[in-house]
């Protein structure tokens, strides 16, 4: 409530401004989509491919049978072209739940109490070490893909234990240890208590809210699991002399080990593996399990990334989920969408209908699909080109400026390709580009590259091209947080110079590196009338020619007589 001033006086008066404002995460690109492990529906940034191995795995074994994600592709080969931050969204099939321990029993005692509860964080049946998988195979207990636990060196005279994180597939006889957490205690006072060095925090979806919520008090130790519960915990764990207080020896764990169970959620529906693709068998996607994570990454103020991928997830399948994802992507006006328009074994026909069935500046697509050999099992598969347009992003990025064409030899090779799943001829590329499909083309004795650079856009303009969009995203990111520190500054010519001053050099920067060929930002009292300013409101303009890219090459072999003059210039 405002204090009326009548009188003259000295009023003091405090304004608290101490409070952290949340800042988005901001990073190179993002997926949706399904992988062996990990949290599911938090997105989660990763740094390195060794980073998502980590967290979300690689390859599935089940049974004989070894087979691999899309996702993982996609990670792979964006940071193998040099990305360097990603954004990760674990989706799976159907209801989800970690996996548990058994309560992990106490000893000493004559009758042995549970003492405490771990879960795995990664939630589905792949950390369940005693699960089994579905018709696709079984999935024997333990394999490279889950963990189990094992309690060491308990010690009544300190009350401390040792826990080890072990990979699902090995034994006691050749241990292959994941974690080692040594000198843990269950008293909630200590500073080893076991929540706070493993960690107990939970992450959940509120479909309510559409935000990421948090429960637990101390932040994951461990990338494996999480304390569910401490049974047995015992305050004032110590006596005076700095040992275990003979009363509460008995909650000290017992040495033993254990593996996970309990665990719900499907990582593939059926048999749906990638090298096992059709028309009507992708990677057990359902449709229902997007919804969340479209919702949630539409919000840029929790997420910032320059590029959106959800390999696998088909316009001719998928529709709903694609305008989804496509008008989100406008909405926030950041980044750039590529969608897979078709499955495996399409026509160009088909492939050029779902083309033109797609209006949008903010997304592009590519086709056809990619033969490679996937990275950590040696195995030939298919892919479509969205497991690995992020990653000529990232080299185009590295090599040369968001504003180049991501496309043709110098920026645009897929060195990782084997085959195109069709050879493109030129009439076929000309079909797709009317189409606003970008092409893939393979050229004897220089490679398999992207041969196109058009956005979605229906209209003819700079802005259906992706060099001229993705040079946009750039400079509205800059700007904008120049402009969001002039909020609530005086509407004078002081605040207006301090935009100028740096937006103005900004721009000359693009220009010589080639983004611009001329610019004019204008922020001054002629777009700045006092009827703007008694509106509340500070205006500028910015007037933009965008360089373009050169897509046809135009040479002209001029023969003349013999002694005819040659121009000068």
């Amino acid at each position: 409530m405002a204090e009326t001033l009548i009188s003259p006086g000295y009023l003091q008066r405090e304004n608290d401004q101490s409070f952290l404002q949340r800042q988005p995460v901001k990073v190179g690109a993002a997926i949706i989509g399904p992988t062996v492990k990990g949290e599911v529906e938090i997105p989660t940034v990763v740094t390195s491919y060794s980073d998502y191995q980590s967290r979300f795995g690689t390859s599935l074994v089940s049974g004989s049978d070894v087979y691999t994600y899309f996702t993982s592709i996609a990670a792979y080969n964006f940071f193998n072209n040099g990305g360097e931050s990603l954004l990760v969204a674990r989706v799976v099939s159907g209801s989800y739940t970690s996996a548990t321990s058994t309560a992990i029993s106490s000893s000493i005692s004559a009758s042995a109490q549970p003492a405490f509860i771990l879960e795995t964080i990664s939630k589905g049946t792949m950390m369940n070490s005693s699960g089994s998988e579905d018709s696709a195979g079984s999935l024997t207990n333990g394999s490279d893909s889950n963990v189990r636990w094992e309690v060491m060196s308990p010690d009544t005279s300190s009350g401390t234990f040792t826990l080890l994180i072990r990979r699902g597939d090995d034994n006691t006889s050749t241990k292959t240890i994941l974690e080692t957490f040594a000198n843990l205690s269950l008293d909630p006072k200590a500073s080893n208590y076991i929540s706070k060095i493993v960690g107990d925090q939970v992450f959940n979806y509120n479909v309510t809210t559409n935000q990421v919520e948090v429960s637990g008090s101390f932040k994951d130790g461990s990338r494996y699991v999480r304390v569910k519960s401490v049974i047995n915990n015992t305050p004032d764990y110590f006596d005076n002399a700095g040992l275990a207080k003979a009363q509460f020896t008995s909650s000290i764990p017992l040495a033993g080990s254990g593996s996970f169970t309990g665990a719900v959620g499907g990582i593939m529906a059926g048999a749906n593996f990638y090298d096992r693709i059709n028309s009507s068998n992708t990677q057990g996607l359902v449709a229902a399990n997007y919804t969340n994570m479209i919702a949630l990454l539409a919000n840029k103020d929790d997420y910032q990334f320059n590029s959106l991928t959800t390999p696998g997830l088909y316009n001719t399948d998928y529709t709903a989920q694609i305008t989804s994802l496509i008008n989100n992507t406008q909405e926030r006006g950041d980044n750039i969408f590529v969608p897979d328009l078709v499955p495996f074994n399409s026509t160009v026909t088909t492939v050029a209908t779902q083309g033109i069935s797609r209006n949008s500046s903010y997304a592009g697509t590519y086709w056809p699909w990619m033969q490679i050999v996937e990275p950590e099992i040696g195995k030939q598969v298919w892919v479509p080109m969205s497991t690995l347009i992020q990653g000529v992003y990232a080299f185009n990025d590295k090599v040369a400026e968001p504003w180049f064409a991501p496309a043709g030899i110098n920026r645009g090779g897929l060195d990782m390709v084997i085959r195109p799943e069709r050879k493109l001829n030129v009439s076929d590329r000309d079909i797709l580009y009317t189409a606003k499909v970008n092409p893939i083309a393979n050229f004897p004795g220089i490679g398999i590259v992207v041969w196109g650079q058009k956005t979605l856009q229906t209209k003819a303009s700079a802005l259906d091209r992706i060099n001229v969009r993705r040079l946009l995203i750039e400079l509205k990111s800059y700007i904008g947080q120049v402009a969001v520190t002039l909020v609530f500054d005086p509407n004078t010519n002081a605040t207006r110079n301090s935009f100028l001053s740096r937006v103005n050099p900004y721009l000359e920067s693009v220009q010589q590196r080639q983004g611009l060929y001329a610019f004019k930002v204008l922020m001054n009292d002629e777009n700045n009338s006092p009827d703007v300013i008694d509106r509340n409101q500070l205006v500028g303009q910015i007037y933009l020619q965008p360089t373009k890219a050169s897509e046809f090459v135009l040479i002209d072999y001029n023969i003349t007589p013999t002694g005819a003059t040659f121009p000068t210039a």
